[in-house]
């Protein structure tokens, strides 16, 4: 044999080995990965040969189950299209599911270690039961009141977000974002069709699949008064202790001024008045005064700067919905000193500070409920197919950024602002209201957002919501003035008191 033939017959030989080697690699180490691949065809059919767990909330079912006639046994419905769709997401054929249909996958698809009695007692009764099933803490009510008051909204306002908490406990009691989408074309069994409906949703430019509620950071204006106010009531100021204020305050470069020529005209202005009155100069001196260091730290205790975030069950808080983090940030010059103007500003919830409307729900609670900030979640139950109770949410500390006794003194500074303030619009009939309004400046020429944080408290001294509502570009004026009358007509439903 000449040496070319040699060395092709080499060649071969290796190629074969290769080859060889390959098949093993794939049937001893990556068999099952290939077999459970969610793109593998037998797969999706033995996905959809049982049904998936329901989604529910109040007694109402937000996902369930429809049975069909073609290789895809059931087909994923969702009833209420795009009042729920940011909290629930969606179940795509083929693809990842997104929302709380993404972090409960393993239990409503039924192969939670949850649920492993039940798979046992399938194979003896050769039965092929659904998936378990999973019980949101959502008060329909509350939710359907905030989509209604949100999307009907008084400014034609086409953005924004709302989202209620129970200080006492953090169960979610609504969460919405708009505009938000119907999710039932994106789980067709049609994934040609299902597809073109994604995309030109992701292709819209107004970002209907957001989460506003949890993902979107917007500079949130005077609602970080409330911040300040914490950290100068933790530094020994009181209700009564007068700070510097006036028409106008130039610090650093920076010009603050008064939203009004009436809002604290004075040198001096209490700091319960200052919050009521929402003067800017006052707040603005006092950040300076107070210093970077402790604003930055007192936001940070409520829950700024928090990147792991997720809200979903209590017991998996590396699952859920990811929440993006609120931010005071960049407030020092290039040599590490403090950047005096950057501060000025920033005390106003302006310059550099982003918050997520849910951080402002959570800052609400936190004074309700004596400063003992509640993790927040979405999941108060998870039921067996049998609907046997699996799970049950237990409330649990997230942080204690302020005492009860600063606590009870911004309840007090919280109220008078609906009371006599800028917060009116949020008052409700028999109840204690308190909140803060914050107008926000953004992109040049543009209209501002409108914010507003409360709570309420019953005729029993009862902490029943805490709410926060955005409205982006508000036009018109008085940006904060309709947030705060959608966040009063949320947390009247959340106390079942109806809704409308």
């Amino acid at each position: 044999m000449n040496a070319p033939l040699r060395r092709s017959g080499v060649v071969i030989l290796v190629l074969f080995g290769l080859i060889f080697a390959n098949l093993n690699w794939i049937q001893a180490y990556k068999a099952d990965e290939y077999r459970t691949n969610y793109r593998n065809d037998r797969v999706m059919i033995a996905e959809y040969e049982r049904p998936r767990g329901v989604i529910e909330a109040g007694g109402q079912a937000l996902a369930e189950n429809k049975e069909t006639a073609d290789n895809l046994k059931y087909l994923r419905v969702y009833p209420k299209d795009e009042i729920y769709a940011p909290v629930i997401g969606y179940k795509p054929v083929g693809l990842g599911a997104v929302g709380i249909e993404a972090s409960e996958n393993d239990f409503l698809s039924g192969q939670s270690d949850k649920l492993l009695a039940d798979r046992i007692s399938n194979m003896f009764t050769g039965e092929d039961t659904s998936g378990g099933n999973v019980l949101l803490s959502l008060n329909t009510k509350a939710q359907e009141t905030a989509w209604k008051q949100m999307t009907n909204n008084e400014r034609g306002v086409k953005k924004g977000a709302a989202v209620a908490i129970d200080p006492r406990t953090g169960a979610i009691q609504a969460m919405v974002s708009m505009p938000s989408f119907d999710p039932n074309p994106l789980v067709s069994h049609d994934q040609a069709a299902a597809k073109k409906a994604y995309d030109k949703l992701n292709g819209d430019d107004d970002q209907p699949l957001l989460n506003r509620a949890v993902a979107s950071t917007l500079p949130p204006g005077s609602v970080f008064k409330v911040i300040v106010s914490a950290a100068a009531l933790q530094s020994n100021y009181d209700l009564d202790t007068e700070i510097e204020a006036g028409a106008v305050y130039r610090e650093g470069g920076a010009t603050i001024r008064n939203s009004e020529d009436e809002v604290c005209p004075g040198s001096q202005i209490t700091l319960k008045d200052a919050l009521r009155t929402s003067c800017n100069t006052g707040f603005s001196r006092l950040g300076v005064k107070l210093g970077a260091d402790k604003i930055k730290g007192t936001a940070k205790a409520f829950g700024f700067e928090d990147e792991a975030l997720r809200i979903g069950d209590l017991e998996s808080v590396d699952n859920g919905l990811a929440v993006a983090a609120s931010r005071t940030g960049n407030i020092t010059n290039p040599d590490g000193s403090t950047d005096t103007a950057a501060l000025a500003q920033s005390s106003l919830g302006q310059r550099d500070v982003r918050m997520t409307p849910l951080q402002g729900a959570l800052m609400a609670a936190t004074v309700a409920n004596g400063g003992d900030q509640k993790r927040p979640y979405l999941v108060q139950k998870l039921l067996g197919p049998d609907r046997r109770t699996i799970y049950t949410a237990e409330p649990k500390t997230l942080r204690e950024p302020i005492n009860a006794d600063v606590a009870g003194k911004l309840k007090e500074m919280m109220v008078s602002v609906v009371e006599g303030g800028t917060g009116k619009n949020a008052q409700i009939d028999n109840y204690t209201v308190g909140g803060k309004t914050g107008t926000a400046q953004n992109a040049e020429g543009a209209n501002p957002h409108g914010w507003f944080i409360g709570f309420a408290f019953n005729s029993k001294g009862e902490a029943v919501s805490a709410a926060c509502v955005m409205l982006e570009n508000v036009p018109g004026g008085h940006a904060s003035a309709e947030a705060a009358r959608i966040a009063g007509r949320i947390m009247k439903a959340a106390a079942g008191q109806g809704g409308d």
